[in-house]
């Protein structure tokens, strides 16, 4: 397949992965769901399988415990499952902001496809906003998101996105959970998710009261090298063994595992905290904790190695680059414990 991103759908500024078609705001859910390449279903069907045999015979067999999960629109099919696994239609997706959008004050911003229907999400923005010291400007989202392959739950998850760079970041609230997921053996009941979410979007404020303290944090140089060396040693992606290749970066009093970080990816960490970065000169940011976590942040939605910008957006919502998201903020959070 030459694109992970079959189709895709925008209002507003064009989103941070530079992918989709622009609509204008305030779109019925049916033009989202044309739009954004989502008025399809997921069809099901038996397992059936030839059986190898003499060329004048046709055998066949069955696997009653699966099923096939397959496109209505184009008959591609999409993954082979249990006959336990729950589906998730696009269209739901979409229809889990109907009332928000009507009548809770959300607005739709993106919507669309992955890897050819196996999975689909939608992000709209929730109407809170804080502006950090000077302009630096943080909007609340909640992105919903399934597959149909097992390779994701249902995940309903509050983030946020700094409006300087468009990098994004789950909203996780020291000790606490930042999504609420369902998983594909049981049915999605969008109110009862919509509950538990509005526990997780209620955490907003206290979110950003401990980003306004990170960006309260001044941070010396040391400390600063030593956070990007502790994050990309606790990444699997972003680390290599130490065999001396001259290609990598050996930490000083590093992890006694001999397991030392990429160099391109910290020093292009160190040069985006150090003012190459989008935002990196804004007060809030500059020489302090907030701007540490800001580096990794447009590093992983903009800058770090991937196939294509289709495998960025899903490793930064839904795989590596969101638990090293994850991590980096933990981190900073340290920082000010």
């Amino acid at each position: 397949m030459a694109h992970l991103i079959e189709t895709m759908a925008y209002t507003g500024q064009t989103p941070w992965h530079g992918l989709g078609e622009q609509l204008p705001k305030k779109q019925a859910i049916e033009v989202w769901a044309q739009a954004a390449g989502m008025d399809w279903q997921i069809k099901e069907s038996p397992v059936h399988f030839a059986i190898d045999a003499p060329s004048h015979v046709s055998m066949f067999g069955s696997s009653p415990e699966q099923k096939v999960l397959y496109r209505s629109d184009t008959n591609t099919a999409l993954s082979v499952v249990s006959n336990r696994y729950q589906v998730v239609q696009p269209m739901e997706v979409l229809e889990f902001y109907r009332d928000l959008t009507e009548y809770a004050g959300f607005e739709l911003e993106t919507a669309g496809v992955l890897k050819g229907g196996r999975k689909f999400w939608a992000l709209a923005r929730t109407g809170k906003a804080t502006v950090l010291k000077g302009t630096d400007v943080i909007n609340g989202y909640v992105l919903l998101a399934t597959s149909c392959d097992g390779s994701l739950a249902t995940v309903a998850m509050p983030t946020t996105v700094r409006v300087v760079c468009n990098n994004t970041l789950s909203i996780a609230v020291s000790g606490s959970e930042q999504a609420v997921k369902v998983s594909h053996r049981s049915n999605f009941d969008a109110d009862a998710v919509k509950q538990r979410l509005g526990i997780a979007v209620s955490q907003w404020d206290q979110f950003m009261y401990e980003m306004k303290v990170l960006s309260e944090r001044k941070v010396n140089v040391k400390e600063a090298n030593r956070y990007f060396e502790t994050l990309l040693s606790s990444n699997s992606t972003d680390v290599v063994p130490a065999l001396g290749h001259k290609s990598h970066l050996k930490l000083v009093n590093g992890p006694a595992d001999n397991i030392i970080p990429n160099e391109r990816a910290y020093k292009k960490l160190q040069a985006m905290y150090n003012g190459q970065g989008r935002g990196a000169e804004l007060t809030a940011a500059k020489d302090t904790a907030w701007g540490l976590l800001c580096a990794v942040t447009e590093f992983v939605d903009h800058e770090r190695q991937a196939r294509s910008s289709e495998n960025r957006v899903d490793s930064a919502w839904f795989g590596n680059g969101a638990q090293m998201k994850q991590k980096a903020l933990e981190q900073a959070l340290q920082l000010v414990a």
